[in-house]
């Protein structure tokens, strides 16, 4: 299971979880796991008992590297809310780091965003750091997530295109696959994120099958 994975194998996914951006998070899914670390992400459990902030500041303690992503921290049209779950879990993450001790001190971030410098308007104190733009292409955020684990986890891994490629093969390979197991296209489109975590690792444990 993803809980019992070590502290230094786990990245945190704080990001908005609305279906325009599901195209994002599965690639980072993708990315991550196909490193050969475990994500750690909100949805990952559905239990309905389980209190969501305790949850969520359960898996920043357990995970030393954690990606954020404030796209949603401005509202899209007069009268609507911005987002606010997003900078408070990064604020908790930060706090993590700075006082909870046991190591982590240790941890690592990669803050995103759609557009740059669009993160100022919610979080102005992040000015100064380093943040980077996906631009809602999935493919950019692959590249993102992959270069920032090969330079603060020291992975050694393939080049960005190559995963890319590899995540196209995947995502054939996923839905023939189900499709053959009686699923219908709405029923792969509303998959569970843990069924979802489980067929990425059986196909990179199966040898990457066509």
């Amino acid at each position: 299971m993803a809980g019992q994975s070590p502290f230094a194998e786990c990245v945190f996914i704080n990001c908005p979880l609305d279906e325009e951006y599901e195209p994002i998070l599965q690639a980072l899914l993708f990315c991550i796991v196909y490193l050969g670390f475990t994500p750690r992400l909100s949805t990952e459990r559905n239990d309905s008992a389980e209190n969501r902030l305790e949850k969520i500041v359960n898996l920043i303690q357990d995970s030393k590297y954690s990606i954020h992503d404030l796209s949603r921290s401005q509202a899209k049209s007069a009268g609507e809310h911005f987002r606010l779950n997003m900078p408070f879990e990064l604020g908790i993450d930060f706090g993590c780091r700075e006082f909870f001790g046991n190591g982590r001190d240790q941890k690592k971030f990669l803050v995103l965003e759609e557009k740059r410098y669009g993160y100022q308007i919610a979080i102005s104190d992040f000015s100064g750091c380093d943040i980077e733009a996906h631009g809602a292409d999935f493919q950019k955020a692959i590249r993102k997530v992959r270069n920032w684990l090969v330079s603060e986890a020291g992975v050694q891994a393939d080049g960005a295109s190559k995963i890319i490629g590899a995540y196209a093969d995947f995502q054939e390979w996923y839905y023939e696959r189900q499709l053959a197991a009686g699923f219908s296209d709405d029923d792969i489109q509303d998959y569970p994120t843990s069924e979802l975590l489980d067929a990425m690792k059986i196909w990179i444990a199966e040898g990457r099958p066509l």
